[in-house]
């Protein structure tokens, strides 16, 4: 299974209820064709970063998806014919998630092998280097 985040707008004047009525529909979507909806995040109204149409704000919602593509297919359409959301953006993360995991390991036996201050040699007793026995 593949990850995805899907993350869209509305816009600022939608009702409540209208958006919870929508990720509950996308939600439904995605289960049915056999996806699952691990995460649901509503960022609340924002200032956007530049102006879309006649917004200057809109409200931010973002779902975490498991699955195929298939269910990505549908909430892509269902997103682009619903008159309140004016952006939507889709992004497959299993592949950065695989590679940060695979960063994240290989640092681990570095950093659990050293043991701090190891190569250091602090002998400030000696100014030249040479002990009492050499000069």
């Amino acid at each position: 299974m593949r990850t995805y985040e899907v993350i869209f707008i509305s816009a600022p004047g939608t009702a409540d209820d209208d958006l919870t009525k929508l990720t509950t529909q996308l939600e439904q979507t995605v289960t049915t064709r056999g996806g699952i909806v691990t995460k649901t995040e509503h960022w609340g109204r924002r200032k956007l970063a530049y102006s879309i149409g006649k917004y200057d704000e809109g409200n931010y919602t973002l779902l975490y998806i498991d699955g195929t593509g298939q269910e990505i297919a549908e909430v892509e359409r269902r997103l682009r014919v619903t008159d309140f959301v004016i952006r939507h953006i889709t992004v497959r993360t299993d592949e950065d998630l695989k590679r940060a995991a695979k960063v994240k390991a290989k640092r681990k036996p570095t950093a659990a092998g050293r043991v701090p201050g190891e190569d250091l040699n602090l002998d400030l007793d000696d100014s030249d280097g040479l002990s009492e026995d050499e000069e």
